[in-house]
């Protein structure tokens, strides 16, 4: 082998990034020189979070999930981060400014930045129950006064409307638009929402305008959680645009701003409201600072977010997809289906027959995220659905390559 070629080789092994990797063994095998030399070396085994904590990172075959992370901010978004860091600045007026911003990007009076979308929950409840009065403030999360509830239809319910009852509220879940109509009252202070319902319709389920339309005859405010709803890009501008009062949504999801942040956006006086409640003031959301590094991040993350060519965002997302289907056929047991999702973009579908794949679907799971690359997907007692959203370019190949041998170890012959 030349010289020249021994220098290519080596330079490829040691950036070893996940396009290289497989340029390189191409090349390897080119050049005539033993491919599985450059291959070996697991991708995911050096990170800082290996070197620093012996934690193993995770390939990601799902979309962002807080548990797992959110999501991996752009460079951009971290340089900006980083310069941030380089002044001080008064909160108070990063905080309008930001707010400002968003405001305009998402056609609302005002909006807020807040730690996460929980956050960005339990500061619009907090507005709602108290308006600007000082004493009500002081008092969160302990209301004394009755228009303390918040009514929810039962398609609306989610484990994270807890927020509303961290602030002070009561739950009171109602069943359909009219029992929400009829069950409004002096003691009401909200309606709750949950945006991806317009997703996925069901019968007897209120839809967002319905839910707008009832709060607005009854003069009662009403949140659409909607953290998850990017993309489309339009759920910026779509609750709002509805009637809603106040829209909550993660800055470290659909954004890919910092994890750490959360937008609350709608009617000035409940922005206002909200912003009383909010640190750097010592009432309820006081604990729920963001820093000036972050805010800065999520402004800079959500002017790259509006100006992306999306569906040419979900065409790569899709080929992905694509991609990972048509790997994982010709396993004996294991059917791989690419669909397009509700979200508009496409993930793949994996079941298996269990008399040739004698697995559960948690069985799977487990020994997948305990293997290299640690596999992480929608996990099922089916099976489980891959998504290629929070894919870096060439993870799809690492993916489809550890669960094809995955499967057809485990396929019986």
């Amino acid at each position: 082998m030349t010289r020249l070629a021994h220098q290519l080789l080596r330079s490829a092994a040691e950036r070893l990034s996940r396009r290289d990797l497989f340029g390189a063994a191409a090349l390897a095998a080119w050049l005539g020189a033993p491919r599985p030399a450059l291959a070996r070396k697991p991708l995911y085994s050096d990170s800082i979070y290996t070197r620093l904590l012996g934690v193993r990172p995770l390939l990601s075959c799902r979309g962002h999930t807080t548990i797992y992370g959110g999501s991996l901010m752009p460079p951009e978004v971290l340089r900006a981060m980083a310069e941030a860091n380089d002044h001080f600045v008064d909160m108070y007026e990063i905080n309008e400014a930001a707010g400002r911003r968003i405001a305009e990007v998402m056609k609302a009076e005002a909006a807020l930045v807040t730690a996460g979308s929980f956050s960005a929950m339990l500061l619009g409840a907090a507005a709602c129950l108290t308006g600007k009065d000082p004493a009500k403030i002081d008092a969160l999360p302990h209301p004394t006064w009755p228009r303390r509830e918040c009514l929810i239809p039962k398609g609306h319910r989610v484990v994270y409307d807890r927020a509303y009852r961290a602030a002070g509220m009561t739950i009171v879940e109602v069943d359909g638009k009219e029992q929400l109509a009829n069950a409004i009252g002096e003691r009401t202070a909200m309606i709750g929402a949950l945006g991806g319902v317009d997703r996925g319709r069901r019968p007897g389920v209120p839809t967002i305008e319905e839910m707008a339309e009832i709060g607005k005859r009854a003069g009662v405010p009403v949140l659409i959680d909607a953290a998850s709803e990017l993309p489309p890009v339009s759920s910026l501008t779509r609750y709002t645009a509805l009637g809603a009062d106040l829209t909550v949504i993660s800055g470290g999801k659909g954004l890919q701003g910092p994890q750490s942040t959360g937008i609350l956006a709608g009617r000035r006086d409940l922005i206002e409201a909200a912003t009383l409640n909010h640190a750097p003031n010592a009432n309820i959301g006081r604990g729920m600072k963001v820093g000036k590094e972050e805010i800065i991040g999520l402004i800079v993350a959500l002017n790259l977010y509006i100006d992306l060519d999306h569906d040419a965002v979900h065409e790569r997302w899709n080929k992905k997809a694509r991609f990972l289907a048509e790997q994982l056929q010709d396993i004996p047991g294991l059917r791989a289906d690419f669909r397009m999702n509700s979200y508009g973009f496409g993930d793949v579908r994996i079941t298996w027959d269990r008399t040739k794949i004698p697995l559960t679907g948690q069985e799977a799971f487990r020994r997948l995220m305990s293997g290299e690359p640690r596999i992480l997907y929608y996990e099922d007692d089916q099976g489980g659905t891959l998504q290629t959203r929070c894919m870096k370019d060439g993870d799809e190949i690492l993916a489809a390559r550890r669960l094809r041998q995955f499967f057809l170890d485990e396929a019986r012959s």
